[in-house]
């Protein structure tokens, strides 16, 4: 019989999260490694594990992840969101708390593009009046 597993995607700057959860006993794997050992920061081992405490839902699932573009904090925002929206599959009843702590919106914050006559997107070669 097929194991029951709920799905989610998370984006966050310029980063993609693919999320899988299964039922299990709260291991959490991203790109075939264990969460502390990808993210070395405790910062963002605290990020990805968010929607899990908020919910309490910690021991129930094992969290398998493909994340790939971006940094590791875009990266752990992806997983967060990723998580926050395979768990919504699996209880609809979880919708509110998940809402509240703002785990469900997406954050449109992007890297500006760079424009003609500039170094960066902003930054403007040194200026001499002669």
């Amino acid at each position: 019989m097929a194991q029951v597993q709920y799905y989610g995607t998370g984006r966050r700057k310029n980063s993609v999260a693919r999320v899988r959860l299964v039922p299990g006993d709260g291991n959490v794997m991203i790109n075939d490694r264990p969460l502390d050992e990808y993210f070395g920061k405790k910062t963002l081992v605290m990020i990805v594990r968010q929607p899990l405490v908020a919910t309490e839902t910690q021991g129930r699932f094992d969290v398998i992840v493909k994340v790939e573009g971006g940094g590791t904090s875009g990266q752990a925002g992806a997983v967060r969101m990723g998580i926050a929206r395979a768990l919504l599959q699996a209880d609809e009843t979880l919708r509110p708390v998940l809402k509240r702590a703002g785990f469900l919106t997406r954050d449109p914050r992007m890297k500006e593009r760079r424009k003609y006559g500039l170094k960066k997107a902003r930054k403007a070669p040194q200026f001499s009046k002669r």
